[in-house]
């Protein structure tokens, strides 16, 4: 699997932006079958950054409704990534 494949979007939101800034830590939606070794060859391949760690999570799946419809959207995987002292992933282009 190449990296582009692995590395689905990054995971923006308050609680993973506040991550960013104190623990250096970015959250990624991640192919299904990826394992901790591919996601740190990926992003550091992608990024150029030197990753330290990788926690996965799998989400399960949700059951959502629409009037008497009843359906499930899939789950995710993602992956949390500390990087190293130093190393910054800039998840916005200013400019």
């Amino acid at each position: 699997m190449a990296a582009r494949d692995i590395i689905i979007r990054p995971i923006v939101t308050e609680k993973t932006m506040k991550a960013q800034e104190t623990d250096n830590k970015v959250t990624f939606e991640v192919a299904k079958g990826a394992n901790k070794t591919a996601v740190k060859l990926a992003v550091e391949e992608i990024f150029n950054v030197k990753v330290e760690k990788v926690n996965i999570v799998n989400t399960p799946n949700k059951t959502k409704r629409l009037g008497r419809y009843v359906g499930e959207v899939g789950g995710i995987r993602k992956a949390i990534v500390k990087l190293a002292e130093g190393s910054t992933i800039n998840l916005y282009e200013e400019g």
